[in-house]
């Protein structure tokens, strides 16, 4: 049984109900509704903490999407799977993934900062200054591209960059 049809509560039963309404009345091919289906599963799977079953419906959505905006958002997840992992090289792979067929997605961009700035931590910690600044630097680069697309989003990061003068 899909996940959509195992949804126990009430708010989820109705974005499932009213989901697949549009799905039926939206002229997209069969290929996409499926592929619609297999991510919203992989986002239902995903919020239970069910990765690995997330990660075979986001898998499946991505062989059969072609439009690379909802493609994007597929591989962004798939990257949000993989840095709460702790992969972070394999994460950062797919939100650049994401960028390339939406440079205008935020939130591939403040996790692509997020995870750079983690490394610059590690770096400082291991006294490795030099890699450091370089971390930090390309962090800010990525935030401050990120706020300049949603400039009331991620305030932390703003003060972050005010704060060391980036």
């Amino acid at each position: 049984m899909p996940r959509s049809q195992r949804n126990d509560n009430f708010i989820d039963k109705t974005f499932t109900v009213i989901a697949d309404i549009l799905l039926k009345i939206l002229p997209t091919s069969n290929k996409e509704k499926q592929a619609f289906s297999y991510y919203r599963d992989g986002m239902s799977a995903q919020s239970e903490g069910e990765y690995a079953e997330a990660l075979q419906n986001y898998y499946e959505a991505l062989r059969l999407e072609t439009d690379a905006y909802d493609r994007s958002y597929i591989l962004y997840n798939i990257g949000l799977i993989h840095t709460s992992n702790g992969d972070h090289a394999r994460a950062l792979d797919y939100y650049y993934q994401a960028l390339e067929r939406n440079p205008s997605l935020p939130q591939a961009l403040n996790n692509i900062a997020v995870i750079y700035h983690y490394r610059g931590e590690q770096a400082l910690e291991s006294s490795q200054t030099e890699i450091s600044k370089l971390l930090f630097d390309k962090a800010a680069d990525y935030w401050r591209e990120a706020i300049r697309l949603a400039p009331t989003n991620y305030i932390e990061a703003q003060n972050w960059l005010k704060m060391t003068g980036r």
